[in-house]
Protein backbone atom coordinates (compact mmCIF):
# COMPACT_ATOMS: atom_id res chain seq x y z
CA UNK A 1 0.00 0.00 0.00
CA UNK A 2 2.62 2.10 0.89
CA UNK A 3 4.10 1.70 -2.34
CA UNK A 4 1.03 2.64 -4.20
CA UNK A 5 1.24 6.02 -2.51
CA UNK A 6 4.99 7.25 -3.46
CA UNK A 7 4.70 5.89 -7.06
CA UNK A 8 1.18 8.12 -6.74
CA UNK A 9 3.41 11.18 -4.99
CA UNK A 10 6.38 10.73 -7.90
CA UNK A 11 3.68 10.76 -10.85
CA UNK A 12 1.86 13.68 -9.09
CA UNK A 13 4.80 15.90 -8.87
CA UNK A 14 6.38 14.71 -12.16
CA UNK A 15 2.75 16.26 -13.99
CA UNK A 16 3.49 19.65 -12.08
CA UNK A 17 7.07 19.82 -13.51
CA UNK A 18 6.07 18.86 -16.92
CA UNK A 19 2.90 20.87 -17.01
CA UNK A 20 4.70 24.61 -17.04
CA UNK A 21 7.24 23.04 -19.31
CA UNK A 22 3.86 21.86 -21.62
CA UNK A 23 2.58 25.67 -21.19
CA UNK A 24 5.37 27.37 -22.23
CA UNK A 25 6.41 25.42 -25.58
CA UNK A 26 6.46 27.84 -27.96
CA UNK A 27 3.92 27.78 -30.70
CA UNK A 28 4.95 28.19 -34.29
CA UNK A 29 3.52 29.49 -37.51
CA UNK A 30 3.95 28.74 -41.14
CA UNK A 31 5.33 31.44 -43.74
CA UNK A 32 5.75 32.44 -47.41
CA UNK A 33 7.31 35.38 -49.09
CA UNK A 34 9.92 37.42 -50.84
CA UNK A 35 13.47 38.71 -48.99
CA UNK A 36 13.79 42.33 -48.75
CA UNK A 37 17.01 42.53 -46.99
CA UNK A 38 19.67 40.06 -44.97
CA UNK A 39 22.50 42.06 -42.66
CA UNK A 40 24.22 39.24 -40.76
CA UNK A 41 21.60 37.01 -38.64
CA UNK A 42 18.54 38.92 -39.27
CA UNK A 43 16.52 38.94 -42.27
CA UNK A 44 13.72 41.12 -43.17
CA UNK A 45 10.83 40.10 -45.62
CA UNK A 46 7.40 40.19 -46.65
CA UNK A 47 4.73 37.96 -46.59
CA UNK A 48 2.44 36.68 -49.02
CA UNK A 49 -0.04 38.32 -47.29
CA UNK A 50 1.85 41.88 -47.22
CA UNK A 51 3.05 42.05 -43.87
CA UNK A 52 6.42 42.45 -42.65
CA UNK A 53 8.75 40.40 -41.18
CA UNK A 54 11.83 40.09 -39.04
CA UNK A 55 13.50 36.74 -39.10
CA UNK A 56 16.07 36.15 -36.61
CA UNK A 57 18.25 32.85 -38.04
CA UNK A 58 19.84 30.51 -36.02
CA UNK A 59 23.74 29.71 -36.15
CA UNK A 60 23.25 26.35 -37.35
CA UNK A 61 20.75 27.40 -40.30
CA UNK A 62 19.39 24.55 -42.58
CA UNK A 63 19.06 26.10 -45.89
CA UNK A 64 17.23 24.40 -48.72
CA UNK A 65 17.08 25.36 -52.14
CA UNK A 66 13.90 24.50 -54.37
CA UNK A 67 14.51 23.99 -57.73
CA UNK A 68 11.99 22.70 -60.29
CA UNK A 69 11.88 19.18 -61.50
CA UNK A 70 9.16 16.55 -63.51
CA UNK A 71 7.92 13.59 -63.10
CA UNK A 72 10.85 12.00 -65.33
CA UNK A 73 13.05 12.93 -61.72
CA UNK A 74 10.49 10.85 -59.50
CA UNK A 75 12.19 7.39 -59.07
CA UNK A 76 11.08 4.52 -56.61
CA UNK A 77 12.83 4.55 -53.15
CA UNK A 78 12.33 8.28 -53.66
CA UNK A 79 11.33 10.23 -50.59
CA UNK A 80 8.46 12.68 -51.40
CA UNK A 81 5.84 15.06 -50.16
CA UNK A 82 3.00 15.74 -52.02
CA UNK A 83 0.12 18.28 -51.19
CA UNK A 84 -2.90 16.75 -52.68
CA UNK A 85 -7.17 16.70 -52.86
CA UNK A 86 -8.73 13.69 -51.65
CA UNK A 87 -10.63 11.83 -54.42
CA UNK A 88 -13.59 9.56 -53.63
CA UNK A 89 -11.89 6.48 -54.83
CA UNK A 90 -9.42 7.07 -51.52
CA UNK A 91 -6.88 8.36 -53.80
CA UNK A 92 -4.69 12.07 -53.49
CA UNK A 93 -5.32 14.82 -56.91
CA UNK A 94 -1.74 16.28 -56.60
CA UNK A 95 -1.44 20.01 -55.99
CA UNK A 96 1.76 20.15 -56.03
CA UNK A 97 4.80 17.53 -55.45
CA UNK A 98 8.58 17.55 -53.70
CA UNK A 99 11.53 15.41 -54.14
CA UNK A 100 13.30 15.77 -50.52
CA UNK A 101 17.16 15.88 -50.55
CA UNK A 102 18.20 12.23 -49.37
CA UNK A 103 19.37 13.79 -46.34
CA UNK A 104 16.21 15.46 -45.38
CA UNK A 105 14.46 11.30 -45.77
CA UNK A 106 11.88 10.71 -43.29
CA UNK A 107 10.93 14.31 -42.79
CA UNK A 108 7.55 14.80 -41.95
CA UNK A 109 6.83 11.20 -42.64
CA UNK A 110 3.45 10.79 -42.74
CA UNK A 111 -0.55 11.65 -43.89
CA UNK A 112 -1.91 14.81 -42.25
CA UNK A 113 -4.06 17.85 -43.45
CA UNK A 114 -2.90 20.70 -44.99
CA UNK A 115 -2.95 24.44 -45.24
CA UNK A 116 -1.78 24.55 -48.94
CA UNK A 117 -5.98 24.61 -49.70
CA UNK A 118 -9.10 23.76 -47.99
CA UNK A 119 -9.77 20.22 -47.04
CA UNK A 120 -6.29 19.21 -48.67
CA UNK A 121 -3.93 16.61 -47.58
CA UNK A 122 -0.01 16.62 -47.24
CA UNK A 123 1.51 12.88 -48.33
CA UNK A 124 5.34 12.15 -47.15
CA UNK A 125 7.03 8.95 -47.27
CA UNK A 126 8.96 7.02 -50.11
CA UNK A 127 8.19 6.16 -53.06
CA UNK A 128 6.83 2.40 -54.11
CA UNK A 129 5.54 2.11 -57.79
CA UNK A 130 4.36 4.50 -60.20
CA UNK A 131 1.71 3.87 -63.06
CA UNK A 132 -0.37 5.10 -65.89
CA UNK A 133 -3.84 4.96 -65.73
CA UNK A 134 -6.24 7.00 -67.53
CA UNK A 135 -6.17 9.69 -65.09
CA UNK A 136 -3.17 10.25 -65.74
CA UNK A 137 0.31 8.74 -63.57
CA UNK A 138 -0.33 7.22 -60.03
CA UNK A 139 2.51 6.76 -57.76
CA UNK A 140 1.91 4.50 -54.84
CA UNK A 141 3.75 6.24 -51.38
CA UNK A 142 4.25 4.45 -48.50
CA UNK A 143 5.05 5.91 -45.41
CA UNK A 144 5.26 4.34 -41.37
CA UNK A 145 1.14 3.65 -40.68
CA UNK A 146 0.16 2.95 -44.68
CA UNK A 147 0.43 3.93 -48.09
CA UNK A 148 -1.48 6.83 -50.32
CA UNK A 149 -1.98 6.83 -54.44
CA UNK A 150 -1.14 10.52 -55.54
CA UNK A 151 -2.34 10.83 -58.83
CA UNK A 152 0.06 13.19 -60.66
CA UNK A 153 -1.81 15.45 -63.80
CA UNK A 154 1.06 17.01 -66.07
CA UNK A 155 -0.28 20.32 -64.76
CA UNK A 156 1.30 19.94 -61.37
CA UNK A 157 4.67 22.04 -60.38
CA UNK A 158 7.13 19.32 -59.76
CA UNK A 159 10.14 20.48 -57.29
CA UNK A 160 13.25 19.20 -55.70
CA UNK A 161 14.65 20.06 -52.35
CA UNK A 162 18.44 20.63 -52.29
CA UNK A 163 20.61 21.20 -49.24
CA UNK A 164 22.03 25.22 -50.11
CA UNK A 165 23.66 27.41 -47.61
CA UNK A 166 23.45 31.03 -46.82
CA UNK A 167 24.62 32.28 -49.90
CA UNK A 168 21.45 31.42 -51.62
CA UNK A 169 19.47 33.80 -48.84
CA UNK A 170 19.16 37.01 -50.74
CA UNK A 171 17.38 39.82 -51.57
CA UNK A 172 14.46 39.11 -54.57
CA UNK A 173 14.08 35.29 -53.25
CA UNK A 174 10.79 34.10 -52.83
CA UNK A 175 11.05 31.60 -49.52
CA UNK A 176 8.81 29.28 -47.29
CA UNK A 177 9.33 29.03 -43.58
CA UNK A 178 7.58 25.53 -42.04
CA UNK A 179 8.20 26.85 -38.48
CA UNK A 180 8.95 30.23 -37.28
CA UNK A 181 8.39 30.51 -33.13
CA UNK A 182 7.48 34.38 -32.45
CA UNK A 183 9.58 36.07 -30.15
CA UNK A 184 8.31 38.70 -27.30
CA UNK A 185 9.43 41.68 -29.59
CA UNK A 186 7.44 40.60 -32.77
CA UNK A 187 10.17 38.96 -34.26
CA UNK A 188 10.50 35.21 -35.15
CA UNK A 189 13.03 32.76 -34.61
CA UNK A 190 13.82 29.64 -37.39
CA UNK A 191 16.31 27.21 -38.01
CA UNK A 192 15.39 26.22 -41.50
CA UNK A 193 14.18 28.02 -44.63
CA UNK A 194 13.35 27.17 -47.76
CA UNK A 195 14.45 29.53 -51.13
CA UNK A 196 13.40 29.35 -54.64
CA UNK A 197 16.04 28.82 -57.31
CA UNK A 198 15.72 30.32 -60.87
CA UNK A 199 12.28 32.09 -59.81
CA UNK A 200 10.76 28.97 -58.33
CA UNK A 201 8.08 30.11 -55.62
CA UNK A 202 8.42 27.46 -52.41
CA UNK A 203 4.92 26.95 -51.03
Amino acid sequence: MRTKFVIAGIAFLAALVASPAIAQAPQTVRFRGVIEKVDGQTVEAKSDKGVDLKLNLADKMLVVEVEKASLADIKPGDFIGSGAMPQPDGSQKAIEVHIFADSMRGTGEGFRPWDGAPNSTMTNGTVATSVTSVSGPIITVKYKDGEKNIVVTPDVPIVRYVIGDMSAVKPGVAFSIVAAAKQPDGSFNISRINVGKDGVVPR
